[in-house]
């Protein structure tokens, strides 16, 4: 009984830290170049992020499918997944706290080219956030700033 209630009161605190930071990262987010709007969010005791916008949601160019329907995810590797629809996507999961404003171990989507990165993110201001995706090591890949 002391235990459940140790993790209960553990749970509730946590919880009200995630809402009570004004500097939390939890909210909405326009990628670079304002090409889509995802929001992140907790799953679980982690952070994860999906696709809220997408400024091209809709084919426009007849040689990449039917005008008017929605972009799929057909870069991914997975077969089932090719059919999906790009708008929703769970693009970033697995993120803990790392420091002041920061979070690692997560991994970052891109369904432009369907392959999956290791992700860190870092907040530089109430309205700015560097998300890097990388191969192996952080030197090895690109930051990206997002801003709400």
């Amino acid at each position: 009984m002391r235990l459940f209630l140790l993790i209960a009161i553990f749970m509730l605190s946590a919880a009200a830290v995630w809402a009570a930071d004004p500097k939390s990262v939890v909210g909405f987010w326009h990628t670079e170049g304002n090409k889509a709007k995802v929001e992140i969010f907790p799953c679980g005791e982690k952070l994860c992020g999906k696709i809220v916008w997408l400024k091209d949601a809709s084919i426009t160019d007849p040689k990449e499918g039917t005008v008017g329907t929605p972009k799929l995810d057909n870069n991914n590797p997975v077969a089932e997944l090719k059919r999906r629809p790009r708008l929703g996507i769970l693009l970033m999961e697995g993120f803990l706290p790392s420091g002041e404003n920061s979070w690692d171990r997560g991994t970052i989507y891109d369904p432009e080219n369907g392959k999956t990165y290791k992700c860190k993110m870092k907040m530089t201001s109430q309205q700015s956030l560097e998300v890097r995706g990388f191969i192996g090591f952080s030197m090895l890949g690109r930051t990206s700033v997002w801003t709400r």
